[in-house]
């Protein structure tokens, strides 16, 4: 198992070398180059002064040496300035969003995942029943209803029609004088809005893998022994079959770590959260590279990160894939 961790471990650099170089190459071959967007509201704007420009933001090098300044300058964990106007350190910028995004996906992740697997087992254990049925219409519900489509319907009922919940933001003009329950109670009533569409558009699919495993687990021969045993009905569900029910889904949760710092896009941007989703946003509509490639950087390595996780809780929750690597 050491063995398996330490080779894994290693494999992440240059995977990660491999996914920076081929994104490096397609950012800079999208069309519009930051210059260009930087001067395209001042068409006064000289020739020679937008080549001082490329020069000073490193665009007149050739790729690969753009790439290995680059790379140089990721080995001491610096992703370089943004090419914004503020021109502010790319890790400064990411830091300040992190929290907010972090925050937001955490609770999104927690209730996604509470409300998924009892939904999963409750469909499982009363297969092909009205429960089941209705389960199953409020999930693929849950597939087909495009989740910004959702978005705009809940922010015009609720915000708008109803004008119970806020639509934008994380706070309300004022906030800060609240006492502090009352300044929580806000932050709550922001967040229900986009929390609760993230969770209902990311539980259909956990269920419908919760259902699926659990039922492939209850066909197999040591449940059926299990229940010709005599053992009660909910510690054959809950002890023998949830633990190995639960291996796609832990898959699952690894490969939701990203989604954790990454952010939605979506999201952030209609509902102006200002997190990592929609400063991504901004830094492609702005070709802003630095910050662009520290975003997906940061990606690409929890995505690793997340697969490693999800393989090690592979082998803790089932014995024969822990001695088999060892």
């Amino acid at each position: 198992m050491g063995r398996y961790l330490i080779k894994r471990l290693l494999m992440i650099f240059p995977m990660l070398i491999g996914i920076s170089l081929i994104t490096f190459v397609v950012i800079h071959l999208a069309p519009g180059e930051p210059v260009e967007m930087q001067v395209s509201m001042s068409p006064k704007i000289s020739a020679a002064t937008r080549e001082k420009l490329r020069e000073y933001y490193g665009l007149n090098k050739p790729l690969h040496v753009q790439y290995g300044i680059w790379v140089s300058h990721l080995a001491r964990l610096d992703f370089g300035r943004s090419f914004g106007s503020d021109h502010r350190p790319v890790t400064e910028k990411i830091a300040e969003r992190i929290p907010v995004t972090l925050s937001l996906n955490v609770i999104a992740l927690i209730l996604e995942f509470c409300l998924a697997i009892p939904i999963g087992i409750l469909a499982a254990t009363h297969r092909d029943t009205l429960v089941d049925r209705s389960i199953s219409v409020f999930v693929f519900l849950g597939f087909a209803v495009p989740t910004f489509w959702l978005a705009l319907l809940c922010m015009y009922l609720f915000g708008v029609k109803l004008n119970w919940l806020p639509i934008s933001g994380l706070h309300s003009m004022g906030s800060d004088k609240l006492p502090f329950f009352g300044w929580l109670w806000d932050l709550a009533k922001h967040l229900i809005l986009p929390v609760g569409i993230a969770t209902f558009g990311s539980l259909a699919g956990l269920s419908r893998y919760m259902r699926s495993s659990m039922l492939e687990v209850l066909s197999q021969d040591y449940i059926t022994t299990a229940r010709a045993k005599g053992v009660k009905e909910r510690l054959v569900i809950y002890k023998h079959a949830l633990k190995n029910a639960m291996l796609p889904v832990i898959t699952l949760l690894g490969f939701s770590l990203p989604g954790l710092i990454g952010g939605s896009v979506i999201f952030e941007t209609i509902f102006a959260i200002p997190g990592m989703g929609q400063l991504f946003y901004q830094g492609v509509m702005a070709r802003d590279y630095p910050l662009v490639m520290g975003i997906l950087i940061i990606g690409a390595f929890l995505t690793l990160l997340g697969n490693l996780l999800a393989d090690l809780s592979y082998a803790f929750a089932d014995p024969r894939i822990r001695h088999g690597r060892e």
